[in-house]
C-alpha cells in the first residue's frame, strides 16, 4: 500500500467515527426537538365501540360486502384504533375485491381529537372526531373547496349493536351530505 492510501484509510475511519458519534449524539436530541406531548385523551365516551364487531348483511343484495371490525386502544390507551376488513362477492362486472382500512384516533394538544383514516386503495382523510356519552360518535373531515367532505358515524341501537352511516358532501358544499353508505354491527360476545 502506497503511504497516501494508508493515510486516506486512517481519515476516513477517523471522519467515519467522528461522524457515528455526531449521529448518535443527534438522535439523542430528537426527543427534546419533538412537539410537548398531548395529555392522554378522555376515553370514556368511546367505550361502546370497543370489541369486535360483524358487519350485518344480506344475500339479496348481490355484491354486498360481508366484513369485521373492531375497535381497541393501543399505546397504553393513548390512541383507539378500528381495523376494518370487508370481502365484496364477484359480481358480472368485477371480481372478488377485499377492502382494508385503518382508522388511528387520537388527541392533541388543547383536548382535540382527531382520526387518521388509510385505506388499501390509497384514500388517507383527517378527521375530526367526537364520541358523546349517549354513545354516538362522529368523524367529519376538513372542508375543502376543491374536494369532497367525509362524514362517517356510529351510534347505538342496543347494547351489542351499531348503525353505520357514511355520507359524502361534494366539493364546495361541504354541509350538503348524501348517503353513501349505511348498515349494522353486532358486537361478538365472547
Amino acid at each position: 500500500m502506497t503511504l497516501l492510501r494508508i493515510m486516506n484509510q486512517r481519515i476516513g475511519l477517523r471522519c467515519n467515527a467522528v461522524l457515528g458519534l455526531w449521529l448518535a449524539f443527534a438522535l439523542l436530541a430528537v426527543p427534546t426537538l419533538a412537539q410537548e406531548p398531548a395529555a392522554k385523551p378522555d376515553w370514556t365516551a368511546w367505550q361502546f365501540l370497543l370489541g369486535e364487531w360483524i358487519g350485518e348483511g344480506s344475500a339479496r343484495d348481490p355484491g354486498q360486502g360481508t366484513g369485521r371490525f373492531s375497535f381497541s386502544f393501543n399505546l397504553q390507551e393513548r390512541i383507539l384504533v378500528r381495523k376494518n376488513h370487508v370481502e365484496f362477492p364477484p359480481t358480472f362486472s368485477r371480481a372478488v375485491s377485499v377492502h382494508d382500512d385503518l382508522l388511528v384516533v387520537f388527541g392533541q394538544a388543547g383536548g382535540a381529537t382527531r382520526a387518521l383514516y388509510d385505506d388499501n386503495e390509497g384514500h388517507v382523510i383527517l378527521y375530526d372526531a367526537t364520541a358523546w356519552r349517549d354513545s354516538t360518535a362522529a368523524f367529519l373531515s376538513d372542508p375543502s373547496p376543491a374536494a369532497p367532505r367525509f362524514r362517517l358515524s356510529y351510534a347505538t341501537a342496543g347494547r351489542d349493536t351499531l348503525i353505520i352511516a357514511f355520507e359524502i358532501a361534494p366539493p364546495g358544499q361541504s354541509d350538503r351530505f348524501v348517503p353513501y353508505l349505511k348498515g349494522r354491527a353486532h358486537r361478538m360476545v365472547l
